[in-house]
């Protein structure tokens, strides 16, 4: 069996659950926004919110991925740096629960932080403090590493940093990886366009998209989006919420239903598609059943508060994937 390493933001979620959009105006955040913050103004969030109810789970966009390949099966490595502190201790023993090999680089900087707060409808309004997680560069990246992995998966959000990506990504071409690219967020599209037209025609295989990304990067609507990708790579995904996801290969496209669920947050569900379609690959599957997998895991993490499957879930998830 193949496995899987994964690159990301190192961040520590903070999920917090709103009983009504009064506190969101309270600290000052727009609801449904995604707002970097500075360390003092992260401090001045978690100090007003310390009364309501929280849950604490190792996050970033491939986090969360290499935490659903891990408990698909999949021999799982993640690359992040975090900070000498309580909460990069507890990103590193999340990880290493779920059997992830960690490839951690630490910093004196504290470790980044997502606080997502949850509103009633299920929107999500995040305040993150990204800390050590962007001060990763390209001299951290050890060669060997990637020489010991078949598949690597980068989320959109360190598209800013282009030198690290380069080098990565020129790393993983030497091993001959399969290159997997999470676009992540359409301002991330925006801002790199010209940068990921360059990376993805030279060393990506596989492109995950949702309908907005898929817009900025190609201008068009989710169908002709997908044909677009797939001129310039070799699978191209571009997920559309509850209308599922389609996928082309070659010539091939394949229409993939979204589950029922009852959702509740959405956190991470883009990630957890990821997890179930690369998790699928590597076992040789066809693409729909990698499409049908990733739907299910997607589906079901929208039922609960953060980015993690809990144990009955996933037995859920076994029991439907054979």
């Amino acid at each position: 069996m193949k496995n899987i390493l994964g690159i990301g933001n190192a961040l520590v979620d903070i999920m917090t659950r709103l009983e009504n959009d009064d506190h969101l105006r309270t600290i000052g955040l727009k609801k449904g926004s995604m707002e970097l913050v500075e360390k003092e103004q992260v401090e001045n969030i978690l100090e007003a919110s310390k009364s309501l109810k929280q849950s604490l789970a190792s996050g970033g966009s491939a986090a969360n991925t290499i935490h659903g390949t891990a408990r698909l099966g999949i021999e799982s490595g993640y690359i992040g740096k975090i900070g000498k502190d309580n909460y990069g201790d507890f990103f590193s023993k999340d990880l290493e629960k779920s059997k992830i090999q960690t490839h951690l680089i630490h910093s004196g900087t504290e470790t980044g932080k997502a606080i997502a707060f949850i509103s009633p409808d299920a929107e999500r309004t995040f305040a993150t403090y990204l800390g050590a997680a962007v001060e990763m560069v390209p001299d951290d990246l050890n060669p060997h590493i990637f020489s010991a992995y078949d598949v690597f998966h980068i989320e959109g959000y360190l598209l800013f940093n282009h030198d690290l990506i380069i080098k990565a990504l020129e790393l993983a071409k030497k091993s001959n990886m399969l290159v997997s690219l999470d676009m992540a967020s359409f301002n991330v599209v925006e801002a790199n366009r010209d940068f990921l037209k360059d990376i993805i025609k030279k060393y990506v295989n596989i492109v995950f998209a949702n309908e907005e990304e898929a817009k900025a990067y190609t201008l068009a609507e989710p169908e002709e989006a997908l044909h677009l990708f797939a001129e310039e790579t070799n699978i191209a995904v571009v997920k559309i919420g509850k209308a599922g996801s389609m996928i082309k290969h070659n010539k091939s496209t394949y229409n993939i239903p979204a589950i029922n669920a009852n959702a509740i947050d959405t956190t991470g569900a883009g990630d957890l598609y990821a997890a179930g379609f690369l998790s699928g690959m590597i076992k040789n599957k066809s693409l729909e059943e990698c499409g049908n997998i990733g739907s299910l895991v997607a589906g079901k993490v929208t039922e609960v508060i953060g980015a993690k499957l809990n144990d009955h879930q996933w037995q859920t998830v076994y029991s439907s994937v054979k």
